[in-house]
């Protein structure tokens, strides 16, 4: 008689289901195209439109959502807003952007997006980023984390560690390892990549990242690693 699959072992051996929210119908295929090469990734729905993206998306039940911010009718940051006015609870969302959307972008990850990349990623990049969004992490593209901060050195505006406008708390300072994770933490990896980095534990370094956030008087690693960058810690 066989073994019988346990909940997580089944999910583990499950696709990441997707539902792509873009208004460009070429950009979609692409994307789709993409994805259908990699068995460890569906593409469950595609909408042209927040309004549409939230039907798709509640009736789909998606792991990760794949989201444009510039779309007409409703735009991605306004797929977010409505989402959180109406109550309904998102998967989590990954922002496709391009080089000029840091404005937009700073909102999408204030509103609760959880990761942002270029479109230009490559399929590998981009099911990583998927199954790392699925299973609870963040996903950061260093090369738009400089262009983002950027606009809080240059006296841009973007989310602070209590929202818009908010006056960001003194930071402490971080141990020798608190700073090497952070340096991992702004190339984009994981907590189980960081581990692997450095040799630790994962839960050690769930409790570095912890330590991170406190220290840094912030909420999520995003805002985590766009303010060591700011404070000097890790480089631009």
């Amino acid at each position: 008689m066989g073994k019988t699959m346990t909940s997580d072992e089944m999910r583990e051996q499950s696709p990441v289901r997707v539902v792509i929210v873009d208004d460009q119908h070429l950009v979609r295929q692409g994307i789709q195209a993409l994805l259908a090469l990699s068995p460890r990734v569906t593409v469950v729905a595609e909408a042209d439109d927040g309004e549409a993206g939230l039907t798709a998306i509640q009736e789909h039940r998606p792991d990760v959502i794949l989201l444009d911010l510039r779309m007409p009718r409703m735009s991605g940051l306004e797929m977010l807003r409505v989402a959180g006015a109406r109550g309904i609870e998102l998967p989590p969302v990954l922002v496709l952007t391009t080089f000029d959307d840091d404005a937009a972008t700073f909102e999408a990850l204030r509103l609760g997006a959880r990761g942002y990349l270029l479109k230009d990623v490559t399929l590998k990049q981009l099911v990583e980023s998927i199954e790392t969004l699925a299973s609870g992490g963040r996903v950061i593209q260093p090369s738009l984390t400089a262009g983002l901060l950027e606009r809080i050195v240059t006296g841009g505006t973007g989310p602070t560690a209590g929202g818009q406008g908010a006056e960001e708390p003194e930071a402490q300072p971080l141990s020798e390892r608190e700073v090497e994770v952070m340096r991992l933490l702004a190339a984009g990896y994981s907590n189980r990549e960081v581990a692997k980095a450095l040799h630790l534990a994962e839960g050690t370094v769930k409790n570095h990242v912890s330590a991170i956030l406190l220290k840094l008087g912030v909420r999520d690693r995003t805002r985590a690693v766009l303010r060591a960058i700011e404070l000097g810690l890790i480089a631009r």
